[in-house]
């Protein structure tokens, strides 16, 4: 997600800006899919890590899907 942010921060046009937003939404979705499905075993401090990772996941996707619906309006960011 950050490399693709630092790329949109650095888009050759609005366009290219709201691909790299979509492309850091998509990849926060599946970082929270991976944290669910991932298997912490009876290791607390990976549970602990897991539980306090999955909502900062769903967070970041909120904030890229902000973006993406700004851009999509035309208002300026």
């Amino acid at each position: 997600m950050a490399a693709n942010y630092l790329e949109a921060q650095e888009g050759l046009s609005r366009r290219d800006f709201l691909y790299r937003i979509k492309v850091c939404r998509k990849e926060a979705r599946e970082t929270n899919l991976w944290l669910r499905l991932t298997e912490t075993g009876t290791d607390e401090l990976l549970s602990k890590a897991q539980t306090d990772l999955s909502p900062e996941a769903t967070e970041l996707t909120k904030i890229f899907s902000r973006f993406a619906a700004k851009d999509d309006t035309g208002e300026k960011q």
